[in-house]
């Protein structure tokens, strides 16, 4: 038996036009100019660290970062169910898998004060995708988040099942290296948050996909 575990943003939803919102209505708050979408999405995966990265220029070593820090997911609050959608190829993918009894949830770093209400948002033919899902797990739900396997094992023990019979999808290095540390496959979706900096091929993943149905001749 063989079960996937998705990460969220950047491999299962779309979330970069929401977390781009937030990004520059803090940038606004500011006075800096907004940024474009086109610059935004290769980071969205990285998380609000990324982002004030890349707006701000500051890393969690700046003195100000975690007063920043908690004004963007303040401000991402209020934007964070406008518009995330399954990334194209996502819903025949999930449809494939139910057909063929294959059993998938989420594991994300994305805190659950966001995730439930975010995957409750996004529809997935007569329901969504918080229901649709056999586990979600976040971020703060273990005392590490990945590149640390403990989520991704206690999605594993939730679900009695071995780490080894499960698949870990993701679109960031910090899911290979949680996969790898969990004793689980690991896929890189290549159709996610890939900037240009990323060498995914580095990452030394056991798969790399182009599109989310290539992930079916893995199973």
């Amino acid at each position: 038996m063989t079960i996937v575990l998705f990460d969220l943003d950047g491999t299962l939803v779309d979330t970069a036009h929401d977390l781009g919102l937030a990004l520059n209505m803090q940038l606004a708050r500011h006075g800096k100019p907004a940024l474009s979408h086109e610059k935004i999405w290769p980071v969205a995966s990285h998380g609000t660290r990324g982002l004030l990265a890349l707006g701000f220029g500051i890393n969690p070593h700046d003195a100000h970062f975690e007063a920043m820090k908690h004004e963007y997911l303040d401000l991402y609050d209020t934007v964070f169910t406008y518009t995330p959608t399954l990334l194209p190829g996502i819903a025949e993918l999930l449809d494939r898998l139910d057909a063929q009894g294959v059993k998938w949830g989420i594991v994300t770093n994305k805190p659950r004060r966001f995730s439930v209400d975010l995957t409750k948002a996004v529809k997935t033919g007569s329901t969504d995708l918080y229901q649709r899902s056999a586990c979600l797990f976040c971020g703060d739900d273990a005392a590490q988040p990945k590149p640390a396997p403990d989520t991704l094992l206690m999605a594993c023990d939730f679900l009695n099942v071995a780490p080894s019979q499960c698949l870990y999808v993701g679109d960031a290095e910090r899911d290979v290296q949680a996969g790898k540390a969990a004793g689980m496959k690991t896929v890189v979706a290549l159709f996610g948050y890939i900037a240009e900096t990323d060498q995914p091929k580095a990452w030394a993943a056991d798969v790399l996909i182009a599109s989310p149905v290539e992930l079916l001749d893995l199973l």
